[in-house]
């Protein structure tokens, strides 16, 4: 039998991120992933910590940001490879009413630090863009797929990556730990983004699940070097290569690139660029989003070795360093967990 502290299933950006925390405290685990949810590899991966459609601060952006920017330093240097690109972020003005509104939101103080106050004129000829733009301030990318990836190889490398679909039937729970297979564990934590609707004994938790489609687009002629938000996000990523996104479809579970999603992020795209460009790729991933928006951490009401790490939405880059460290410390510490993400707000399901 081999022994570990935790076994992790599912690694999608929150089990990476809870392998990475196991990693900083000296922990054995091992990890059972099948590639079946995808949309932590799709994502857009952008930290960005304002609402950008209401100007309004995303929840606990700034506490979030002061966890999740060191964390991901941290793994660039022993991966040895660029995951964390800082790019500003702007939001194109439609309006003179869209600039008033900005300027109110710059005086929140939730929101001092990141809005701009200053107004920028467009000075690209291939957008439309009248009325100017605001930067917010203290934003980037993180490249989720090499990310993912090299972090997948250096556990394949120490054999902690199991590349196969994780049997619920053969989970035997004790009071003192788990055993799976030829594996004896203190605790598991899953972390398997939609798939949670398969788990026996975490199905109860109301995940629902958004679909979200992206294209990548080359447009030689453009040459943006920061993001652009507008109806559609514009992220650059290199090589004349932009991400378009995304779209929302609450109904759709599949992974499945559907030409309707083509054709939403086409038509709004066209709405303010203006120079020739070619679809790349169109790629899609179900995003595990809950009904209140917050997360989903905690463990089992039954079980007290089994844990669950979910929920991080459509602000995973950001939410899930400080989830995992959250999850970490009430598994070995038994500290409590922040009531709006513990999942005994669903008790009573």
């Amino acid at each position: 039998m081999k022994k570990y502290d935790y076994i992790i299933v599912g690694f999608g950006l929150a089990g990476m991120c809870f392998a990475e925390v196991l990693q900083k405290h000296n922990k054995s685990f091992v990890v059972f992933d099948d590639d079946s949810q995808r949309s932590s590899t799709v994502a857009g991966g952008l930290y960005n910590p304002v609402i950008l459609k209401r100007f309004t601060a995303a929840w606990n952006a700034q506490a979030q940001l002061q966890i999740a920017l060191p964390f991901y330093e941290q793994i660039e240097k022993r991966l040895m490879t660029k995951v964390d690109h800082k790019v500003p972020v702007l939001r194109r003005f439609a309006s003179a009413e869209e600039q008033n509104g900005w300027f109110e939101a710059s005086d929140k103080p939730k929101l001092t630090p990141f809005l701009s106050t200053k107004i920028l004129q467009n000075e690209n000829s291939h957008v439309h863009a009248d009325f100017g733009f605001g930067e917010v301030l203290h934003t980037g990318r993180i490249d989720t797929k090499v990310l993912l990836s090299s972090y997948a190889e250096t556990l394949k490398e120490k054999e902690m990556l199991v590349e196969a679909s994780f049997d619920y039937d053969k989970l035997k729970i004790k009071e003192e730990g788990i055993t799976y297979q030829n594996i004896v564990a203190k605790h598991i934590v899953f972390a398997e983004g939609f798939g949670i609707h398969n788990n026996p004994w975490f199905k109860h938790l109301p995940l629902k699940g958004t679909k979200g489609e992206l294209l990548t687009i080359k447009a030689p002629d453009l040459k943006l070097q920061n993001v652009l938000k507008s109806s559609v996000f514009l992220i650059p990523i290199g090589d004349d290569m932009y991400k378009v996104g995304a779209t929302y479809n609450w109904k759709d579970k599949t992974n499945n690139p559907t030409e309707e999603a083509k054709e939403e992020l086409l038509t709004k795209l066209k709405t303010f660029l203006k120079c020739d460009f070619e679809v790349i790729d169109h790629v899609a991933g179900i995003r595990p989003t809950v009904g209140d928006r917050r997360p989903l951490v905690g463990r089992h009401p039954d079980h007290s070795n089994l844990a669950v790490l979910n929920g991080l939405g459509t602000r995973g880059v950001m939410i899930g360093p400080t989830m995992a460290s959250a999850l970490y410390v009430h598994l070995e510490n038994n500290e409590a967990l922040d009531p709006e993400v513990d999942i005994i707000r669903f008790k009573k399901h």
